[in-house]
């Protein structure tokens, strides 16, 4: 699999470690819907704890791209939605301990809810595997 990263002269650049866009030549994609901090059981990890609940959702987003062969290396687009902004250093730094730079393209945004109230973050990605 190739990966060349898109930075155009005529594009800003990113303020973040993050890439802007990214071209992937050969392999298979694999699309993870976003994750929560459930457990294997579907019991909430980390109630009111955003770095318990962020490195849930890491574990299983580790776990769904095991099952299609595939490692956080593959990923090539994350999308995060927090519900609070001041989490987001939180989320980096937990991000940095499963991901190394350059990161895969990301779209943040912060939202009022998610589904659950429980919930304070959901983590989709896309991946592409040999």
């Amino acid at each position: 699999m190739e990966r060349i990263y898109l930075q155009p002269a005529n594009v800003p650049k990113p303020a973040g470690d993050y890439s802007q866009g990214l071209k992937v030549k050969g392999g298979t994609m694999v699309v993870i819907s976003g994750q929560v901090a459930w457990d294997v059981q579907g019991t909430l990890v980390g109630k009111g704890d955003f770095r318990t609940q962020t490195r849930q959702v890491f574990e299983n987003l580790k776990n769904m791209l095991a099952s299609a062969g595939a490692t956080f290396k593959d990923v090539i687009k994350l999308g995060i939605f927090l519900k609070n902004r001041e989490d987001f250093a939180a989320f980096r730094e937990i991000r940095a301990q499963y991901l190394t730079p350059p990161f895969p393209p990301t779209t943040l945004l912060v939202v009022k809810d998610l589904a659950r109230e429980e919930w304070l973050l959901e983590v989709e990605a896309m991946a592409v595997v040999s």
